[in-house]
């Protein structure tokens, strides 16, 4: 049988809560002599560290618990490398846990499973918190911090992008290069704050250059590739055609310009696309994809240091304007 802890302190008679500090290296709870000790036992009862237990008994981790909603869109892996990046500078160690789209129940457990050990922090990806789970959160007394999502609610702490900024910036660039009907796709519009936002800031840049915006121009839908190919669908059915549309994730993009292929219209000759978010799948396909492309892997970077400096503020990371090969300029 494996030596344990209990087996140390017997041995050198201190108890288990000075084992378990020399263990996990707390200094200043113990003596370089009692360290010695403790030490030599552990080594000739051949034991072997057991990162969970010590926690248990010292109630302290470095571990950071990130939850990741399982969202449609495909920007979770720079995030998440970023987090990393981050986690290896400053000694943290990262589990991952999944949850899904508004499901009440399932970001539960994925949050009893974060609390149930002594993490130092929790992180939140693109998860759209049922209010019952604030709660939850806020009485664990675990600090927690939500990563690319924003909230009506002031008091949850996040870091996104101001998507207000980027629904202006998408419109307003086809703006200046001639579009007027410009369409908007994607995006949910029934239960993502972060739809709504995008909307409003497309609607401002419509309504500053005189544009107007008819309601069949917007097409909702859950970011996901599906949603671009129901949108171009319901755009090839109207009387009169659009000359541009804004993409609400690279995936609707994508669905957007197959399906306009399928139906013989040429991106950008006769649609241009300006797709939101600007992942590496804006240059995996023909043309390739002009987007508002947000830091993702700065986000995550800085989340960490956020989370553990318990800091509650709300910040937004810069996007910018990646010029490619989906927009045509009108005369």
């Amino acid at each position: 049988m494996d030596a344990t802890i209990k087996d140390i302190a017997q041995a050198t008679g201190f108890s288990i809560a000075t084992v378990s500090r020399v263990l996990a290296n707390k200094e200043g709870f113990f003596s370089k002599s009692t360290a010695a000790k403790v030490n030599k036992a552990a080594k000739e009862l051949g034991y072997q560290k057991n990162m969970a237990a010590l926690e248990l008994v010292t109630r302290r981790s470095d571990v950071i618990a990130v939850i990741i909603n399982s969202t449609k869109t495909n920007f979770a892996d720079s995030i998440i490398e970023g987090i990393q990046q981050r986690a290896a500078e400053l000694g943290n160690t990262i589990i991952i846990l999944y949850t899904r789209d508004r499901d009440e129940a399932v970001q539960r457990k994925a949050i009893i499973t974060a609390l149930e050990r002594p993490v130092a922090g929790i992180l939140l990806l693109s998860v759209d918190i049922a209010p019952d789970n604030v709660a939850l959160l806020k009485s664990s007394n675990t600090p927690f911090y939500f990563v690319s999502i924003a909230f009506r609610d002031a008091s949850l702490p996040c870091i996104c992008s101001d998507d207000r900024a980027i629904g202006y910036m998408a419109a307003h660039y086809l703006l200046e290069h001639g579009h007027t009907r410009i369409g908007l796709a994607g995006l949910d519009l029934n239960n993502s704050y972060t739809g709504l936002l995008r909307l409003a800031g497309y609607r401002k840049a419509m309504e500053e250059a005189g544009a107007e915006v008819a309601e069949e121009w917007i097409h909702s839908g859950d970011f996901s590739y599906e949603s671009g190919v129901d949108a171009m669908d319901s755009y090839h059915g109207m009387s009169e055609r659009l000359s541009a549309v804004i993409a609400g994730s690279d995936l609707v993009a994508i669905g957007l310009l197959n399906r306009a292929r399928h139906y013989g219209v040429d991106v950008p000759q006769n649609l241009s696309i300006v797709s939101i978010d600007g992942t590496s799948l804006c240059d995996y396909v023909q043309p390739t994809l002009s987007s508002v492309t947000q830091d993702f892997y700065r986000m995550g970077y800085i989340s960490l240091g956020r989370l553990l400096e318990h800091d509650d503020e709300i910040s937004f990371t810069d996007s910018h304007l990646v010029e490619r090969d989906s927009v045509a300029t009108l005369d």
